[in-house]
């Protein structure tokens, strides 16, 4: 059994701290209880303690056939802790937790008859006699924001998925095809009657699901849905790590959503932001009265960009805490994968700051080795304990082995976002059609280091905000250009090696930046050029579930070869996607100006016909209609340093796929 498996079984009951514990005296408002062992309590202190979800936060249990809670919360420098609400009048003085004897710093207690429903905080008072109101950081449920306090609940669900966890080590692998549908619950869809109200995850999964099967995605990542208190934060500044948002329901109703994707075979990524926190007093900042989760050097505990505090990952029980919290949405949600959020910003002190104004690391260096061995122990946790997942970093520097195993120095990630290649590809989309011929290598740049890491090819929300524009305004040229321009750079998406991540609205070129206090402008649909681009999203997203050239080997050279990077002049590119057979290959063709190129030529490895297989001309794209119609035929004229050719018509500003017969 590996290191990771052990520390996730579960451990036996310690006799000895069963032992130890007084006598219940029935009149006391708490009484002494623990769910904790000796070993859960080393676990946790060395940072290995994976499941203190189990343990930490409140339950519901029977103690001495007395229903009630158990609580237990981390707070090693208090000097007294107990619990408040409403059944005890927020008396701060009434429900005194009990410290352990040991070194754990873990405050616990039973009260009897309190019940699913209750609200709760704790109420802590510093070692300087500073007093704060803290929500729970281990809470399953809160409060709807504005309101703080947290709820006590349960994670009980029967789940039905079992068909889809049974088939996610084949779905969810590398070698198939990963299109991933990015979504903002808040602002997906909102009730048509009142437009202001945000939909639950049962009434947003009546559109999704069958949208999402339309659509051809394989994925949907959600952005974060854990309880946070700003909502134009979207999510990333988080307060309750282990409670789903009460904005969209109850934990009950998120994995309803959940098990409903999963019935069509649609995959789950949650965004997960264990980067940084914010300063809201019922949080996490300084939980004891002092600096426990964040660094108290601010050069390394506070994010200058997001105002946020930063995590202290130097510290083992601040591991156990965020490690315990991944495998929590993976176990108790059943998601298929964690999309890390920030990564870059954990890994070096000086991102966002000046060298002057950073700290180093103890040889001197600006890595986070903390951090470093945090997403290490992360992975090797989450990989170590659930088949079929994958954990995806949103990660922007030039950080080597991201996604590169832990045993050879590497990270550990399934996959990472590859930023570089989508800022070059929407700066090359800008420029004018005439002029693109000034900047081909842009586009032909990505494939020198495209296989140096797993990577996923973004077009996220951070895209279409902030002034950036929506996707179609990033384009140039009159309106019919525009819509031909983005079916272009989605078709040339899909053919790339890679997985893909398209924001919602992008599919139908929405022709607003994301609004989270809106629906989407689902209206656009009624008009031909949007419907247009929604039907090339969906033909592009079954055509590369159909071909296995698509996306085999979407992060090995094999399933790549360049026929022409070099035709700068007309801008043209051609390329080939293989698959494991020879049948497979594909052979695409981009011509990036509103010049039709007729009988253009193109070196093919084959002597077999070819057929037009998509089209981002095509009439019912909103193109003009300019294709290969029947057999191309290769004659034995060698190019492209291939030993036949054929002649193709290339259409204005698209995307043409060949494949052999």
């Amino acid at each position: 059994m590996s290191a990771a498996k052990k520390v996730f079984a579960k451990t036996p009951a310690n006799k000895a701290v069963k032992a130890a514990l007084p006598e219940i005296d029935k009149s006391l408002a708490v009484w002494p209880h623990s769910l904790f062992t000796d070993y859960d309590v080393d676990l946790f202190l060395v940072g290995k303690h994976f499941r203190l979800y189990e343990k930490m936060g409140s339950h519901l249990i029977t103690v001495e056939k007395t229903s009630g809670t158990y609580f237990s919360v981390w707070a090693p420098n208090a000097i007294n802790v107990g619990v408040v609400g409403d059944f005890n009048g927020w008396d701060r003085n009434s429900h005194a937790l009990n410290k352990r004897w040991d070194k754990s710093g873990i405050w616990e207690g039973f009260i009897p008859n309190l019940k699913k429903g209750d609200v709760y905080k704790y109420f802590v008072k510093g070692f300087d006699e500073s007093e704060h109101l803290k929500g729970d950081p281990y809470a399953l449920r809160w409060e709807h924001p504005p309101q703080t306090a947290c709820i006590i609940w349960d994670t009980n669900y029967t789940w039905k998925d079992k068909s889809w966890l049974t088939k996610r080590p084949k779905l969810n692998a590398l070698d198939q095809p990963i299109s991933v549908y990015e979504l903002h619950l808040g602002s997906w869809q909102r009730d048509p009657n009142e437009p202001e109200r945000v939909l639950n995850c049962r009434e947003v999964a009546v559109a999704l699901v069958p949208y999402i099967l339309e659509m051809g995605f394989t994925h949907v990542e959600l952005m974060p849905i854990m309880e946070f208190p700003f909502f134009p934060s979207w999510g990333y500044q988080i307060t309750g790590y282990f409670g789903a948002s009460s904005r969209y329901g109850s934990p009950q109703d998120l994995m309803f959503l959940i098990e409903e994707l999963h019935k069509a075979n649609i995959a789950v990524i949650l965004d997960w932001v264990p980067s940084h926190f914010p300063g809201d007093r019922h949080g996490l900042y300084e939980f004891d009265g002092t600096h426990l989760y964040e660094h108290a050097d601010m050069r390394k505990g506070f994010h200058p960009d997001w105002k946020s505090y930063i995590f202290n990952y130097d510290r083992n029980e601040v591991r156990s805490f965020l490690i315990s919290n991944a495998l929590f949405w993976l176990d108790k949600y059943h998601a298929d994968g964690l999309r890390v959020d920030a990564v870059a910003s954990m890994l070096y002190f000086n991102f966002s700051r000046e060298d002057v104004d950073s700290a180093t690391n103890e040889y001197g260096g600006s890595e986070n080795l903390g951090a470093i061995q945090f997403l290490q122990d992360l992975n090797v946790a989450i990989y170590g304990n659930f088949e079929g997942v994958q954990t995806i970093a949103e990660e922007s520097s030039t950080f080597s082995g991201v996604t590169h195993p832990v045993h050879t120095g590497g990270l550990g990630f399934g996959m990472k976002w590859m930023m570089g290649w989508m800022n070059d590809t929407l700066k090359y989309f800008k420029v004018d059609s005439l002029d693109r011929k000034h900047y081909q290598n842009l586009l032909s740049f990505s494939m020198t280091y495209a296989f140096t890491e797993n990577f996923m090819l973004p077009f996220s929300h951070d895209e279409v905000v902030h002034g950036k524009s929506p996707m179609l305004y990033k384009m140039p040229g009159d309106e019919w250009q525009k819509f031909a321009n983005l079916r272009a750079l989605y078709a040339y998406m899909y053919t790339h090696p890679g997985a893909k991540l398209l924001f919602m609205g992008n599919e139908f070129a929405d022709t607003n930046e994301w609004n989270f206090t809106q629906s989407l402008d689902w209206h656009l649909l009624q008009y031909a050029p949007h419907k247009g681009m929604q039907e090339t999203v969906k033909a592009l997203n079954f055509l590369y579930k159909k071909e296995p050239a698509l996306y085999h080997f979407n992060f090995s050279y094999e399933g790549f070869e360049w026929l022409d990077a070099d035709n700068r002049d007309e801008s043209v590119f051609v390329y080939m996607r293989k698959g494991p057979k020879a049948k497979d290959t594909l052979i695409i063709a981009l011509n990036f100006t509103p010049v039709v190129r007729e009988n253009y030529r193109i070196g093919v490895p084959f002597k077999t016909k070819w057929n037009e297989i998509f089209n981002t001309d095509d009439i019912i794209f909103y193109g003009s209609g300019i294709n290969n119609k029947g057999d191309i035929l290769p004659v034995e004229e060698p190019y492209n340093n291939q030993e036949f050719s054929i002649a193709v018509n290339l259409p204005p500003l698209a995307v043409i796929i060949l494949k052999s017969k």
